[in-house]
């Protein structure tokens, strides 16, 4: 797709997959038409709509909101490596935290010293769950 002024382009569903944001084309459809994905500020919901080298895309993608820049349409989709040249990614998702780093350590009991009691059991709760306030 071509426009007058001779900037390629392309419907941004098919980038979106292109890219390797989402798994099926459908699926970038899908997100396009919640109105979720932005291009340069404007809200779009329209999976046919076209985008050229330039333009700025912002949507969310799992727990992180991302923000890309194209820089040229995609032919097909290839491999990850040539799926990242088509865009400059202008805020990259944070590292999550490993879940074993969330966790508190677990409780230690002595060997030998058996079950702990009802009343060992519920100081263990009340414990694990006034760190959740």
């Amino acid at each position: 797709m071509d426009d007058p002024a001779g900037q390629p382009g392309q419907r941004i569903d098919r980038w979106l997959w292109y890219a390797r944001f989402l798994k099926s084309r459908s699926l970038a459809a899908a997100l396009v038409q919640t109105g979720r994905l932005r291009i340069n500020g404007q809200r779009i919901s329209k999976a046919s709509r076209t985008i050229r080298p330039g333009d700025v895309l912002t949507f969310p993608l799992g727990p992180h909101i991302r923000v890309v820049k194209v820089l040229e349409p995609g032919t097909r989709r290839g491999p990850a490596p040539e799926a990242a040249l088509l865009y400059e990614d202008l805020d990259p998702p944070q590292q999550p935290v490993a879940k074993a780093a969330r966790k508190a350590a677990p409780e230690v009991r002595n060997p030998g010293s058996g079950r702990p009691t009802k009343k060992e059991g519920r100081q263990t709760v009340a414990w694990k769950n006034s760190g959740e306030a």
